[in-house]
């Protein structure tokens, strides 16, 4: 869905409102139980860009008029794009890098906030911002035409960036900014639990026992860190649903949800670490039957993620999880960065696939399949202390990585 007529989108919007009224039945809200109706919803439906290095034209499409304010950052410089709360509904490429732009980023930028954060080639301040009704639709189009400038001037315009205004997050810049008093929150999710045991071993070996063991693990190793809050999904062999470990990341306000698993597979010589981030389609077989598995023992236990009918679901796919997806697999690739050459990894160890316990709109999330119980040395390792310690300790340090390079200062 790159472009929509005026129809079309008007479609979007009522599905969409329909969706996170659904959403309140998994992720409950104070504002929910008190039967308040859920925030609007901007989509923006488009996105180009145009120019060279002298002068670049951003042009976003959305569904209505966005509440919006521009801000500067330097080192390296910035512009920033703050509005009211706006799914993403353009291809993660639709910003074709060119003239003074030279990457984009968008997402989340605080409670009911949405944010885009241009990097910019060289300094440059805007000339132009206007919102202008989009012919031949009931759509309107953000016109944001910037020019190149020297130093001096940019640094003029960063100085006089108020920030005390909308945007409620940090000066990061980061999609998923937070209010500067908030710890950066990770959530880790130990898989299955109580009476349902997942994987067996070769050796007996249960799933349960050793994803809550490395949980524990990564939890010390993760508050050694400054400025780092963890949250257990669990702590002690109990079962939660699927939506429970989603809820507890959202009551949480996580900033990263990372589920750990080590499940077991036919094919018994495949070994290693696989990172999993969310698709609506699996990226291979393995994938594919890891995730019918998990999903598959959820319902025979009789929880369901979705109460929303397939159209909603497939829209919050489509959507609202666009910008949350992007920061998933930055994610993905600083663990298998910090894995490669300490940690045995399959082929291909980032792999997207439909785990349900990965779909919480607004949290980047990542499912880490330690290794296969299926496979002997794997689970020769998986139940030893000294390389659980070991590997907890380089995926705290991806996840401090990964915290680094979207909450970093700019000054």
């Amino acid at each position: 869905m790159h472009s929509h007529s005026g129809k079309g989108a008007n479609g979007i919007r009522t599905a969409l409102a329909a969706l996170f009224f659904g959403l309140c039945l998994a992720f409950p809200a104070s504002a929910a139980e008190e039967g308040a109706k859920p925030a609007p919803v901007n989509v923006a439906y488009t996105a180009r860009l145009a120019g060279d290095e002298t002068r670049t034209r951003i042009v976003i499409g959305f569904e209505t008029a966005p509440d919006y304010r521009l801000r500067y950052l330097a080192s390296p410089p910035r512009l920033v794009l703050d509005m009211d709360e706006t799914a993403f509904g353009f291809s993660p490429d639709a910003f074709d890098r060119r003239g003074l732009v030279r990457d984009v980023r968008y997402g989340k930028g605080g409670k009911g906030r949405s944010r885009v954060v241009f990097g910019l080639a060289g300094p440059a301040r805007v000339e132009l911002a206007e919102v202008q009704a989009e012919e031949g639709s009931n759509g309107v189009r953000l016109v944001i035409d910037a020019a190149a400038t020297d130093e001096a001037e940019f640094a003029t315009l960063v100085a006089g960036s108020d920030w005390e205004g909308a945007a409620k997050g940090d000066r990061a810049g980061a999609a998923h900014a937070r209010p500067k008093d908030k710890p950066f929150t990770v959530v880790i999710d130990a898989g299955h639990g109580g009476i349902d045991s997942g994987a067996r071993g070769v050796k007996g070996s249960m799933e349960k026992e050793v994803t809550l063991a490395f949980a524990t693990a990564l939890k010390d190793a993760l508050e050694d860190l400054d400025d780092v809050k963890v949250v257990l999904t669990r702590s002690d062999d109990t079962f939660i649903s699927l939506t429970g470990r989603l809820r507890i990341a959202h009551e949480a306000s996580a900033d990263l949800f990372v589920s750990l698993h080590a499940d077991s597979i036919a094919v018994r010589r495949l070994r290693g670490a696989t990172v999993y981030t969310l698709s609506d389609k699996a990226s291979d077989a393995v994938a594919q039957s890891l995730v019918d598995q998990e999903n598959r023992e959820e319902g025979m236990i009789g929880h369901t993620l979705e109460n929303a009918p397939e159209a909603i679901a497939g829209i919050l796919i489509d959507l609202a999880r666009k910008e949350t997806r992007i920061f998933s697999s930055g994610l993905a690739e600083k663990i298998v960065a910090s894995f490669a050459g300490q940690v045995q990894l399959i082929n291909n160890p980032h792999r997207k696939a439909g785990f349900r316990v990965l779909q919480a709109p607004d949290v980047p999330a990542a499912l880490v399949e330690l290794g296969y119980l299926s496979n002997p040395e794997d689970e020769k390792l998986l139940t030893d202390p000294d390389w659980r310690a070991r590997t907890a300790g380089l995926l705290a340090r991806s996840i401090d990585a990964y915290r680094s390079s979207i909450l970093a200062p700019t000054q």
